[in-house]
């Protein structure tokens, strides 16, 4: 709990000093030097069907199970980064309808930007798909399944760390979104597969491989 407050506490700050002194100036240079961004644009692809998935293995395994058979290991893993990623999904909607901030960047229904039109900041509770940049949704949904898989397949982090290190670029390169966006996005992704992984855990339901 202290592990996780403290997290908390970090990413706010590491938020409010991305809004106050690194968001625009990113979003601009960004801007500037990728004016077509389609190498950007493809790294943020890499999240786009893992939400669909993990609702297909849920339902797969739900029903594997009620059949009466057991979860090996890597059924156990996708399982809970299917948990975790559903309970993401929700998460960040809500959190884009209270917090409703702009885009770095107009895509979305002639929306009003940094970019485009100068606006910059938060709008609470205003809701629309333009005021749905903060928290990023791509970077949470990454951080969801791999801070599962970060925890019950170690040996692979090396390889996590550049997926998820190439997702936040690619949202960032592309203008996609803020640089804060994407760190509070994080933040959702790793705590909900940090939560999932835990309760599964404390239930005792890990079990051995079959």
């Amino acid at each position: 709990m202290r592990r996780w407050l403290l997290s908390l506490v970090t990413t706010v700050l590491a938020v409010g000093i991305s809004y106050l002194w690194f968001d625009r100036p990113i979003a601009l240079l960004a801007n500037v030097q990728f004016p077509h961004h389609e190498e950007f644009a493809r790294l943020t692809h890499i999240p786009d069907l893992i939400v669909p998935l993990a609702v297909v293995v849920f339902v797969s395994l739900g029903l594997w199970t009620l059949s009466g058979q057991l979860l090996s290991k890597i059924q156990t893993a996708a399982l809970v980064c299917s948990i975790s990623l559903i309970v993401t999904e929700a998460t960040k909607n809500q959190l884009k309808f209270i917090f409703g901030r702009t885009w770095p960047d107009t895509w979305v229904q002639n929306n009003a930007s940094f970019i485009r039109d100068g606006a910059y900041g938060f709008n609470l509770f205003h809701g629309g798909a333009g005021y749905a940049s903060f928290p990023s949704g791509h970077s949470a949904t990454i951080c969801a399944v791999i801070t599962v898989l970060w925890i019950l397949y170690p040996k692979l982090r090396a390889l996590y760390f550049v997926v998820v290190l190439a997702v936040a670029i690619g949202l960032i390169g592309a203008n996609y979104h803020f640089l804060s966006d994407v760190i509070a996005g994080a933040f959702i992704g790793i705590s909900t597969g940090w939560m999932a992984t835990a309760l599964w855990k404390t239930r005792h339901l890990m079990g051995s491989p079959k």
